[in-house]
């Protein structure tokens, strides 16, 4: 018995008393809820196995055969979610305890009134509800977060594809054609290695702003290192690009070296730091 929208809740009524069974199961009926009886725990769940889940199982704990703390055990651990109310005339703080852990909503002793039933009864579907609702929000929250997870990844797609290098950089007299691996000064090529080629790309990319050694090993060479090795490794690019580049590579306009810092490419011609 599937809980659905708009209808009555589904309660099953097992005690071996009958007129218990009955007088309790005509109560939740003039309520207005869908009632199922059984006078066995072994008739209970039986039930329970052809008509599926209740929403809610008022059990007697003292029953011949299966007593209702092995009933409740086995319908929690099929049906973790069927509210149990627990009655027995025979109560004692320590079954009250295990009735507890073993899943039962409330544990009451008989006679007990049958408008205090009720409320137990209320506050236990209440309670189940409460929680349906709570797996809902929690799966809507699942779903919506899904859902910006895979908008967020197609942006970071579309960023990606937005922020493909240009083919072609131009600063000052110096041109680099990315697709072609060339690089002209004034018209003029220069013969530049992968490395020195990468790594005046990146100097081109972005004029006058300083590029340190690691970023710059981590562009040209594809691999991080510590600064003092990044340093040597680019003191040597640098000093080959700038006999390749430079008009006159002792005094340097286009690459030019921010002490402690890194290296930068010139916009405009300046004197060395």
């Amino acid at each position: 018995m599937m809980e659905s929208p708009g209808r009555s809740a589904s309660i099953m009524v097992v005690d071996d008393e009958a007129v218990t069974r009955i007088s309790l199961s005509d109560a939740l009926r003039l309520e207005g809820y869908e009632v199922a009886t059984a006078a066995s725990g072994e008739e209970a769940l039986s039930l329970l196995s052809k008509q599926g889940p209740f929403d809610l199982v008022v059990l007697d704990l003292k029953m011949p055969g299966m007593d209702g703390l092995e009933v409740a055990t086995r319908i929690h651990e099929v049906f973790p979610h069927t509210v149990i109310i627990l009655l027995t005339a025979f109560g004692t703080m320590e079954t009250a305890i295990e009735a507890i852990r073993r899943g039962a909503h409330d544990y009451l002793l008989k006679p007990t009134p049958v408008p205090k039933i009720m409320e137990s009864v209320r506050k236990g579907l209440r309670k189940r509800r409460q929680g349906r609702r709570r797996q809902q929000l929690v799966q809507q929250l699942k779903q919506t977060v899904s859902k910006l997870d895979a908008i967020e990844s197609q942006e970071d797609v579309e960023v990606e594809a937005d922020a493909e290098p240009a083919r072609f950089l131009e600063v000052r007299d110096v041109v680099i054609d990315r697709q072609k691996h060339l690089a002209k000064r004034k018209g003029e090529p220069l013969d530049l290695t992968p490395t020195e080629f990468r790594v005046l790309s990146c100097l081109m990319e972005t004029p006058d702003e300083v590029r340190s050694p690691k970023q710059l090993v981590k562009r040209a060479r594809g691999y991080e290192a510590d600064t003092q090795g990044a340093r040597a490794i680019i003191r040597v690019h640098v000093r080959r690009l700038r006999k390749k580049l430079e008009p006159n590579p002792s005094g340097p306009t286009y690459i030019l070296n921010v002490r402690g810092v890194g290296y930068m490419f010139a916009s405009s011609p300046r004197d060395e730091d």
